[in-house]
This record gives structure tokens, C-alpha cells and sequence, in this order.
């Protein structure tokens, strides 16, 4: 009785730390080398009750020209892919895609309102960002 009782412990604790079903999207990821090297790029998800937000800023590491800071909610469009709507602080706006890639994520920015041309070098597509530790 005693090893049974243990077996339904020991597996009780491992479904409960897996995840059930599709893995939650929240997490913050970089490039600390975007453009080669030249600037940083952030990107934060956040899921919480049903709903997903993203929030991602990019700058120049000497400070110059354009740093957009962006938002905007996302939906799940399958385990693995969030299709998200922004608008930047520049009043740029668009849509963009996020797939899991590994342990990171690759974002994809389609500006399709510009405001500040300057602030398009930060959105392309298939960015690879890493899981901020």
C-alpha cells in the first residue's frame, strides 16, 4: 500500500509542475546584438486570464536616432504561432507574428502605418530573439 501511495505522489507532483496542454506564452526575450551588433531588441509577453499582451522596444546602443517602444494584444493562432496588432511610440503601427523557436521566439514586424520612417530598421522579419535570463 505504501509504494502505491507513493507512485500516485510522485505522479501527482509531475503533472502538476508539466504544463497541461499548450504551454502559457509569458516570457521576456532579446537580441543584444540586433543589427549587427549596433542595438538592443526587447520583446515581453504576457498571458493572463485569456488574455495575451505584447509589449517590445528596440534602440541604438549609442542612443542615436529612433528607439520605438511598442503595444499591443495578441491572439493564439496555433500552439506555436500569436498574431499581435501595435502601435509604437512614434504612432507607427502594424501587425506582426511570433513563433516559438527553441527556447526563444522569431518576431516578425510588418509596419503598415508610418509615421517615423526612421523607427522601420527596428521591424523585419525573422528575427531570432533568446529568453532573457
Amino acid at each position: 500500500m505504501k509504494t502505491s501511495w507513493a507512485a500516485l505522489v510522485l505522479i501527482f507532483s509531475l503533472a502538476v509542475s508539466l504544463p497541461a496542454g499548450e504551454a502559457n506564452w509569458t516570457g521576456n526575450y532579446t537580441d543584444k546584438k540586433f543589427l549587427k551588433g549596433q542595438a538592443v531588441f526587447q520583446l515581453n509577453i504576457l498571458e493572463e486570464k485569456g488574455a495575451i499582451s505584447v509589449d517590445f522596444d528596440a534602440a541604438y546602443n549609442d542612443g542615436h536616432g529612433c528607439a520605438p517602444q511598442a503595444s499591443g494584444p495578441a491572439q493564439i493562432v496555433d500552439k506555436n504561432t500569436l498574431r499581435f496588432i501595435f502601435t509604437d511610440s512614434s504612432n507607427n503601427s502594424g501587425t506582426g507574428t511570433i513563433r516559438r523557436s527553441g527556447e526563444g521566439v522569431t518576431i516578425s514586424i510588418n509596419p503598415t502605418r508610418v509615421a517615423d520612417s526612421k523607427c522601420v530598421v527596428f521591424y523585419g522579419k525573422d528575427v531570432r530573439l533568446a529568453r532573457a535570463k
